[in-house]
């Protein structure tokens, strides 16, 4: 239990820098997004290979894990949209709503009770949110895409809960990164079409920054995110990825001088949120404890 922690924590610290490198790439979202997902899909399929893990026989599985990859596709395009129409501390702060969509999606979805628990600590994390960032109306469109964006995570996180059980990590993870690059390769056509003046293929620099984006911010983070879905529950992952938005705004601060409108509030702000995540990390292992002392 305790390495699925160490897991999950480094996870979130490689997926601080995601919000980063949107920022740093210069083609837009929709364009960046099917360059990661292809290249992350390219690296994943030598990894394959290296581990000698045959592919899915069925069609039907692999439509059924591709769909949880078009889920993190569409999630990742309202991210990226969202830091590009606002900044990278907007894009990052609203992602923080994944917990709170998934206290409230995960029980529809899954026929349980609402936990109130989750609720709350969700409402706890929604109020550092809103201590971190004073919602300016000049950035209305990117708060909307980041809370969009927040929401498919939430969706993604639950589905994929249910295939990390049944399927290899590494596995599943190819098989969502090309269904991402699939679908929204056949989708790019008629995004050109009517937006020409886009540009298709990235710079050197771009494609530097895209190989390390797809390797370690993708790859590496959701074979992680993956093994962590298989001790720890789907609200636990995504309250403590509440954690990125915190190392996101340090590098934003760091990197292109965000920090200027920083107050006390913000500091608050992160207070409630580091918070939420540590209580609902001690609730988590108490659980587990108890659970594995019943069994045994």
């Amino acid at each position: 239990m305790k390495k699925s922690y160490l897991i999950l924590h480094t996870a979130v610290l490689l997926a601080g820098f995601t919000g980063v490198f949107g920022k740093l790439i210069s083609l837009n979202e929709i364009t960046l997004v099917w360059h990661r997902v292809l290249f992350a899909s390219i690296i994943l399929f030598f990894i394959l290979k290296i581990y000698k893990l045959k592919t899915l026989k069925s069609f039907s599985e692999a439509v059924k894990i591709s769909k949880a990859g078009v889920l993190i596709t569409i999630h990742w395009i309202f991210f990226y949209a969202s830091i590009k129409y606002s900044n990278i501390s907007i894009g990052v702060v609203c992602y923080c709503l994944t917990s709170f969509f998934t206290a409230f999606f995960e029980p529809i979805l899954n026929k349980k009770r609402f936990n109130l628990v989750q609720v709350l600590l969700s409402m706890l994390t929604l109020l550092g949110i809103s201590l971190i960032f004073h919602f300016d109306s000049s950035y209305q469109l990117g708060i909307l895409l980041g809370v969009i964006s927040s929401a498919f995570a939430a969706l993604y996180t639950i589905y994929n809960e249910r295939l990390v059980q049944s399927y290899d990590s590494k596995l599943i993870n190819f098989y969502q990164m090309l269904g991402g690059t699939l679908v929204l390769g056949l989708i790019l056509p008629f995004y050109f079409y009517n937006f020409p003046e886009q540009t298709f293929i990235p710079s050197l620099k771009d494609i530097m920054y895209l190989l390390i984006l797809a390797s370690c911010c993708t790859v590496a983070l959701y074979v992680m995110f993956a093994e962590s879905l298989k001790k720890i529950p789907a609200f636990t992952i995504n309250l403590t990825f509440n954690l990125e938005p915190i190392y996101s705004i340090i590098l934003a601060f760091l990197f292109f001088n965000e920090g200027q409108s920083v107050n006390f509030s913000f500091y608050i702000g992160i207070s409630l949120v580091m918070t939420s995540v540590l209580f609902q990390s001690i609730i988590s292992i108490r659980r587990k404890d108890i659970v594995e002392q019943q069994i045994s």
